[in-house]
């Protein structure tokens, strides 16, 4: 869905009471049914149903990323983030950590450029675009940590940095990538004026960052499959890398 209707929720909800819907009392099927003849604008973008854990609501996964709750009659709808009080954990936060994880064998990796730092033996996957500054941050942070191979899938967002689609051409055509990323990242430095090169891969990592949903950069891909949107520091790093 093009329109995100947790924008019509700003309001996070508390519950205290969680416990498990009856789910052997409920046929899905119908319940999608019901759920598409109130709300048809959800018609087609319904990717599973399920108990939510709290009270007697079921959470809705669309096509978008986004969860949504209704009750088991569809009387109401909301989207919108449920915490658990006893230790303020976030419900719906930790559910879309697994419907947003990613399969790291199925990455195209050899779309990427291919960094190795002492033995390699950790394993990083970043979409970043080389005119972020926030990219740029992530890389000086990057520079702290060893032992980890880091596969940069090169990722502009022209409407953010209008400049970025041509300077990663640069990257991209350069006779050593690696070198020209760190060069332009870390000291700003061009290496490559050249654009003259087979740029399909480029465009092919812009449909895979759509397939993942991934709309902002730096975007960083775990072994684990987690999913951290953001530049982190070098000791969130150390603590989200698989142990080598």
């Amino acid at each position: 869905m093009k329109r995100k209707l947790h924008r019509l929720w700003l309001i996070p909800f508390f519950f205290c009471t969680y416990h498990l819907a009856q789910a052997d009392e409920v046929n899905y099927e119908k319940l999608q049914e019901k759920i598409v003849s109130q709300v048809p604008k959800l018609k087609g973008h319904i990717q599973h149903i399920q108990p939510s854990g709290v009270w007697d609501l079921f959470e809705i996964d669309t096509d978008d990323h986004q969860i949504i709750y209704t009750d088991k009659e569809v009387t109401y709808l909301f989207a919108g983030e449920i915490y658990q009080t006893q230790n303020l954990q976030n419900i719906t936060q930790k559910r879309l950590d697994v419907i947003n994880a990613v399969a790291w064998q199925q990455l195209p990796l050899s779309l990427s450029i291919k960094r190795v730092k002492g033995n390699g033996k950790r394993e990083l996957v970043v979409f970043s675009d080389p005119d972020c500054p926030y990219c740029r941050r992530l890389e000086s942070e990057l520079t702290k940590i060893t032992d980890v191979t880091i596969y940069t899938f090169v990722y502009p967002i022209a409407s953010l940095h209008p400049d970025a689609p041509q300077r990663s051409a640069q990257i991209w055509c350069a006779t050593n990538r690696a070198k020209a990323w760190d060069e332009y990242l870390l000291r700003k430095k061009q290496i490559n004026k050249n654009t003259q090169c087979d740029l399909s891969d480029l465009e092919k990592v812009q449909s895979l960052a759509e397939k993942l949903n991934i709309n902002g950069t730096p975007t960083l891909i775990f072994k684990t499959g987690e999913k951290v949107p953001g530049a982190i520091s070098a000791n969130d790093l150390e603590k989200l890398l698989v142990p080598h």
